[in-house]
This record gives C-alpha cells, sequence and structure tokens, in this order.
C-alpha cells in the first residue's frame, strides 16, 4: 500500500522522466505526459474517472519488464541533451512540416467540398508549424547556448555573467507557455480527425497525411517531455548553483 500511495503521489512527467516506456500507458488513457507533466497520477485519474490501482499496475507492468530498456535520458549531460533536442526533433519538424503542408492544402482542395473540417485542421497545423519555427530560434539562439555556457562554466569552474534576460527561469516559462499553445492544438487536430482516423472515402493522400499528423504529434510530445521534465529543471538547477 505504500508503494501504491507513492507512486500515486508522483508527478506523470516524473513518471516519463525516469522511464520513457511509461508515455505508452499515459497515451492509451489520453493522458498528457508533456504539457501537463506536473500533475500526479492520483490527480489525473480523479479528474478522467479513471480507476487508480489501474493505472499503477499498468505502469508497474512496464517498470518491471525487461525488454526495450528506455534511453535514460536524466543521466544525460544537459549540453549534450540540448544539442540532440536540436539535432533530432527541431530538425524533424523543420523536415516534415513543408510536407504535411502540402499533403493538407490537397486535401483541402480535393476533398474539403465533403470534409469541411479538413480546413480547420489545416489552419491548426499552419498556425503550429509558423509558431513552432519561431519557437525553435528562440531555443537555438537564446536559451540553449546559455545551458551550454552554464555548463562549459561549471565544467570549467568558472563565474558565468548573467544574461540579459536574468534568469534562465524566464526564457523557460515562456518557452513552456508555448508547449501548452502547441500541446492544444494538436488535441483539438486529434479530435477533429477522429484521433487520425481517416473517413471511409478517404484516398491513400488522406491516410498518408494523417499518418504522419499522428507521427508529428508523437515526435512533438517526446520533443516537449524531454525539455519541459528534463532540460529545463536541470537548467534551472544547474544556474542556481552559482548563486
Amino acid at each position: 500500500m505504500e508503494v501504491i500511495n507513492k507512486n500515486s503521489e508522483k508527478q506523470i512527467g516524473q513518471f516519463v522522466a525516469d522511464d520513457f516506456r511509461t508515455a505508452a500507458v499515459f497515451s492509451n488513457h489520453g493522458i498528457d505526459f508533456c504539457c501537463k507533466g506536473d500533475r500526479t497520477v492520483e490527480e489525473v485519474c480523479n479528474k478522467k474517472g479513471i480507476e487508480l490501482k489501474t493505472l499503477l499496475d499498468e505502469l508497474q507492468a512496464v517498470l518491471n519488464s525487461t525488454t526495450n530498456q528506455s534511453i535514460d535520458y536524466k543521466t544525460w549531460p544537459l549540453d549534450l541533451l540540448a544539442d540532440y533536442i536540436e539535432k533530432k526533433h527541431h530538425r524533424y519538424v523543420a523536415e516534415k512540416t513543408p510536407v504535411i503542408r502540402q499533403f493538407l492544402d490537397k486535401l483541402c482542395s480535393v476533398h474539403g467540398g465533403n470534409h469541411p473540417e479538413l480546413f480547420k485542421i489545416n489552419e491548426l497545423f499552419t498556425a503550429s508549424a509558423g509558431e513552432l519555427a519561431s519557437h525553435m530560434k528562440k531555443e537555438e539562439l537564446i536559451l540553449f547556448p546559455f545551458i551550454k555556457k552554464m555548463v562549459s562554466a561549471k565544467l570549467g569552474n568558472s563565474v558565468i555573467q548573467s544574461p540579459q534576460f536574468g534568469t534562465v527561469e524566464n526564457p523557460i516559462a515562456s518557452m513552456m507557455q508555448e508547449h501548452d499553445n502547441e500541446g492544444e492544438r494538436f488535441r483539438q487536430i486529434a479530435e477533429i480527425s477522429n484521433n487520425y482516423n481517416p473517413p471511409a472515402d478517404g484516398c491513400n493522400t488522406y491516410k498518408v497525411a494523417f499518418s504522419m499528423l499522428q507521427e508529428f504529434e508523437q515526435d512533438l510530445h517526446l520533443h516537449i517531455h524531454l525539455e519541459n521534465n528534463i532540460l529545463f529543471p536541470g537548467a534551472i538547477k544547474l544556474e542556481q548553483q552559482f548563486g
């Protein structure tokens, strides 16, 4: 009972930070582990009407499994994690965005008459693409370089100048708010697209576009999780060491 109580009070973002395999359990129950990872398991169960013991048992089964052990991103140096996010997830967004937009434009042109919801999906994704491009640029030019500077200063046992933005918590708060905005947009896209299930009259382009949208959302969830639940808290703790 003590273990159950302990785990029920654990934040879902921490569960996923400890073992990313648990992300699948939360996703299966429609629980947002990235943007809203600061909620406890018990809070989420109460809100969604999920049996607490059922969810905890599923999580424990994953944690007890020895197959497909997940990468322990928490052990990575912060500068390596920032590089990884930029080179893997930022590049993914940059590469996939124009392709998905092209597919959605085509779908609106061909199927928009029978499926007007496509225009809303296209509008949401286009807005998300623009915001993400700006968001990633701010991380690459401002936040990530400062995190790397802090890591270097710590290793060299040297001082670091206070940044123009005051404390690292300021840009982090801004980035997290933008993460929330994109999480909300994709919740709407998932809902409008019937969880990325194309209609019976959907052509192959329809199926490919929805499949790519779903993959894009999954990548975004991991992307946001790595920042919100691991990189950002680590950067805040590191900055405090220079006080």
